[in-house]
């Protein structure tokens, strides 16, 4: 053994040689050798004496030397060593002893006793603690016995000592995690080694373990050699923790479900734990732990008001308190807190900690408000609807109604019966809403009435009531019952039925009314057997002259005093009533002698004057009558009948009565069928004009050509005299008129240019036609369309067209008069005899009417007028025309009376416009019509 260093060799190196001689001989189980600078063995205790630690210091000299020289580097105070010693690896620290110049002088040699680390390592294994021992140049790792016996080994197959052999023990999601935390301390960046994984145990499974090691050895350049480390299982802890883990998640999803979150706080130093979910909401990262104080400054102020109230609340009174908090939340939408928090107090009764729990109430005060919302709304539409709601308890009949109910009933909100109710309702109304309660309470469908009471006012409501029985589980059934205003729509459909059924001037029932009953009654009467029955159709004579004299109240009073006279002449069961204007329908149950007895008595009733301010109205009636059974057996054929009859009676003047006859209903058939085949006929082509000239006496020239129209209708032809009255009546004579004189010029003038001499052309006009303001201009265009002069155009009229003299008819003339275009009346002697429209009408010509003509040679008052008329004509300084002249001796008598002008079969009969042209051609070239024969075409 190396002779220790002496006192004077440590005095002369600044190291009291006594500190040293207690270092050694202090009892410590650890060996220790004291080294000098030169890593000489020079002095050790008991314990490295015993280890032969001085004798081999020897074989470690290359070892030491390396860690001398990381110590004299000024690295680290001491490093770890491994020596390979006679029967196991000695594991110690070098560490270097200072000068007072801070040089190092020598060095210590620590190695824990082995007794110790067996001690240590029966601690381990009590512990659960498997030790693993690495030698990471070499690559080995040792295993104690409780590793292997952790996951199930023997020595002899437990797994070899490599790293590789130790990685693949792992669990192949756990390894890079391993690995991971592994490298981070070897490179040190991390103070110890620690991961929780699994590894494989022997029978296949997985085993958690907590791996925790430390680096306990380096090389002089700073490598790591050695680590050291534990196992230690922690499969019960994992278990417990997954099922930790599952009932927090659990609870979590049935707070999350509830909206409740946990939180807690401790007032003293302003520490809070807050729930994930809460910064969530919010919108704020979150955070482990957070100050009160930083959320009262992230809230809004309100809602950080209310939770400083709470909180005073809580520490003035120690008790647990509740409140509200309203924000908004991530997305700036309303959020709605309800906290709970419960102080946890003290020994001196302080406030320590504070528990409490959030929950999520928004959806639940979103549905309040929409309640709210939906209950004012309607309590609004109740109110505009006038629809109130009432529940009706069965056994005591006691009823709760809405505001709007009392209000439809005009009662004062307060207690109320069911009896007190139906007290103000009719017995009617009554009766029905007991006998509905009733069906209900047998189990029957929910019921719908109308019904009516007087409000306390005496104002009469009409309501209609839904009522239904209410079971619902657990709860005696309830009545209840809706109620509806429908006053208004009751007075309205009232009001429908008035005017759908009943003329609103007179009262009386309309045609749609009087169709129904008619019908009923026929009905009745075929079925009885007793056919007496007639239908009399009334038209008032002259009304429209009141209307237009005095006014429409004029006319409306008589309406309603021909009503009051039909109520007075009628008997009861007689039916009758307005179908509109000033017609009227009556049904009477006679046969036709009486039903024309009694048709006379009205029209002697209705032709009484009517006082109406100051003047008397008076209007007679024409009346139609048809009778069951003779003119039909239903409705329609009985109105067609009397409106054929009152057409008739029409025709024959004023206050004039016709039963139905089935001639007469014969002719008008045919009118009616004219009348619409008339429409239409203009665009069908189907008239044409036939021309027949017109013959001056004196010197058998054709003064003039009379167009007249036909009609060739696909039923045949109809005559002018048959066809051109309905035309004037429907009002087509005035298109038809226009056409006839378009076609009229254009052919004169065809003529005209085929060098064809003759003078004017002559067509018919109708009154109607007259009593247009604008027909004179349209007369004088259309001949300018044609390129016919207005002169040579001439317009016959009739006498009743001039004798209704108007404004319209003077204008017509003053245009006729400025244009040249002649006037003629035609038929003269057949109207009326006031001949004073001679002289205030520009009239160029008479035509005498052909029964005059064809009657004069053997009667002498048809003689005497033609003669007249001839004297008339002249003094008035107009020609004279006779037509329907068809012998030579007539017109021979015509020629020494003086008339002018003949038109009629005596020269030729009425021809289309070439036949005409040829007649034309022949009498041109003759110089002179000769009167001998007839010219032929």
């Amino acid at each position: 053994m190396t002779a220790p260093i002496t006192g004077e060799v440590w005095r002369e190196q600044g190291v009291d040689p006594g500190a040293i001689a207690s270092l050694l001989q202090h009892p410590i189980e650890s060996a220790l050798l004291v080294l000098d600078a030169d890593g000489r063995p020079v002095a050790a205790n008991p314990a490295a004496q015993a280890m032969a630690l001085p004798d081999a210091a020897a074989r470690y000299a290359s070892l030491l030397q390396d860690l001398r020289a990381s110590l004299s580097a000024g690295e680290r105070q001491a490093v770890a060593c491994s020596l390979p010693g006679p029967d196991r690896r000695l594991d110690g620290w070098l560490r270097g002893v200072r000068g007072p110049d801070g040089g190092t002088i020598a060095y210590t040699l620590s190695i824990p006793d082995p007794e110790g680390a067996s001690r240590w390592q029966v601690a381990l294994d009590s512990a659960g603690h498997g030790l693993w021992d690495w030698d990471i140049g070499a690559n080995r790792i040792f295993r104690s016995e409780t590793w292997r016996a952790m996951l199930g080994f023997t020595a002899e197959d437990a797994p070899d000592s490599s790293l590789e052999s130790a990685m693949a023990m792992v669990h192949p999601e756990d390894v890079e995690r391993v690995r991971e935390a592994l490298r981070a301390h070897l490179d040190g960046r991390t103070d110890a080694y620690t991961c929780e994984h699994r590894l494989r145990h022997c029978n296949g499974s997985w085993r958690w373990v907590r791996d925790s090691g430390r680096i306990v050895a380096w090389s002089a350049d700073g490598r790591p050699l050695r680590m050291i480390g534990t196992h230690t299982a922690i499969d019960e802890q994992k278990q417990l923790e997954e099922r930790l883990r599952g009932q927090q998640a659990l609870l979590e999803e049935i707070q999350r479900l509830a909206g409740i979150t946990s939180w807690s706080w401790t007032p003293g130093v302003d520490v809070g734990w807050w729930p994930r979910e809460f910064y969530r909401l919010l919108g704020h990262p979150p955070r482990d732990r957070d100050s009160a104080r930083a959320w009262l400054r992230r809230l809004p102020r309100e809602a950080a008001s209310a939770l400083r109230r709470a909180w005073q609340r809580m520490r003035r009174d120690g008790m647990p308190v509740r409140f509200e908090l309203e924000l908004s939340d991530a997305q700036g939408q309303p959020l709605h807190l309800q906290a709970w928090a419960r102080p946890q107090l003290d020994a001196a009764g302080h406030i320590e900690r504070v528990l409490g729990q959030f929950q999520d109430v928004t959806a639940q005060r979103t549905a309040d408000a929409l309640l709210r919302w939906r209950t004012e709304l309607l309590d609004r539409v109740s109110a505009l609807g006038h629809i109130g709601g009432c529940e009706i308890e069965p056994s005591t009949r006691r009823v709760q109604w809405t505001e709007e109910c009392y209000r439809i009933h005009g009662l004062p909100p307060g207690p109320l019966t069911l009896d007190d109710a139906l007290a103000l309702y009719t017995r009617d109304s009554r009766e029905a809403f007991e006998a509905a309660l009733s069906r209900l309470a047998e189990g029957g469908p929910a019921e719908r009435l109308e019904l009516c009471f007087y409000r306390p006012g005496g104002q009469r409501v009409w309501v209609q009531v839904t009522l239904e029985l209410d079971r619902r589980e657990g709860m005696a059934g309830r009545f209840v019952a809706l109620f509806r205003d429908i006053s208004r729509e009751r007075e309205t459909s009232e009001r429908i039925e008035l005017l759908s059924h009943y003329d609103l001037l007179t009262g009386l029932p309309n045609r749609f009314l009087l169709r129904v009953q008619v019908e009923e009654a026929i009905a009745d009467a075929l079925a009885s057997g007793d056919a007496s029955l007639a239908l009399l159709l009334l038209d008032l004579d002259g009304f429209k002259n009141i209307n237009d004299t005095f006014g429409h109240a004029a006319g409306d009073a008589m309406l309603k005093a021909v009503a009051g006279r039909l109520h007075m002449a009628l008997a009861q069961g007689d039916l009758f009533g307005r179908l509109g204007g000033d017609e009227f329908m009556v049904m009477l149950r006679a046969d036709a002698a009486q039903a024309e007895a009694a048709g006379l008595k009205l029209i002697n009733a209705l032709s009484e004057p009517l006082p109406f301010g100051g003047e008397l109205l008076k209007a007679g009636a024409s009346v139609g009558v048809s009778v069951l059974g003779a003119d039909g057996t239903a409705f329609d054929e009985l109105l067609r009948a009397a409106h054929s009859a009152l057409r008739v009676a029409r025709e024959r003047g004023r206050n004039t009565l016709q039963m139905h006859d089935a001639e007469i209903h014969r002719q008008t058939r045919r009118r009616l069928e004219i009348e619409h085949t008339l429409r239409g006929a203009l665009e069908r082509e189907e008239f044409s004009l036939v021309y027949q000239p017109q013959i001056s006496i004196t010197d058998r020239h054709a003064p003039g050509i009379e167009a007249l129209v036909r009609w060739h209708r696909p039923g045949g032809t109809c005559h002018p005299g048959e066809f051109i009255p309905i035309a004037e009546q429907s009002g087509e004579i005035v298109r038809l008129g226009e056409w006839v004189i378009a076609e009229a010029c254009r052919q004169a003038v065809a003529w005209h240019a085929a060098g064809l001499d003759f003078g004017r052309v002559a067509v018919n006009v109708s009154g109607v036609q007259l009593r247009d303001r604008g027909f004179a201009e349209r007369v004088v265009a259309l001949c300018q369309r044609a390129g016919w002069p207005p002169a040579r155009l001439e317009l016959e009229l009739t006498e009743s067209a001039l004798i209704l003299d108007s404004e319209s008819l003077r204008h017509c003339f003053k245009v006729f008069e400025r244009h040249g275009i002649q006037l003629a009346v035609d038929d003269f002697g057949t109207g009326f005899s006031n001949l004073h429209y001679l002289n205030r009408f520009p009239v160029q010509r008479l035509k005498i009417d052909r029964s005059f003509v064809s009657g004069m040679l053997h009667d002498a008052n048809a003689g005497g007028v033609t003669q007249a008329i001839i004297h008339l004509g002249h003094a008035l300084g107009m020609r004279v025309v006779a037509e329907g002249v068809e012998t030579m001796q007539e017109q021979e008598q015509l020629r020494l009376w003086g008339c002018d002008e003949v038109q009629g079969y005596v020269h030729t009969r009425p021809l289309p416009p070439r036949e005409l042209a040829q007649w034309l051609r022949q009498a041109s070239e003759a110089g002179v019509i000769d009167w001998s024969r007839p010219m032929t075409v």
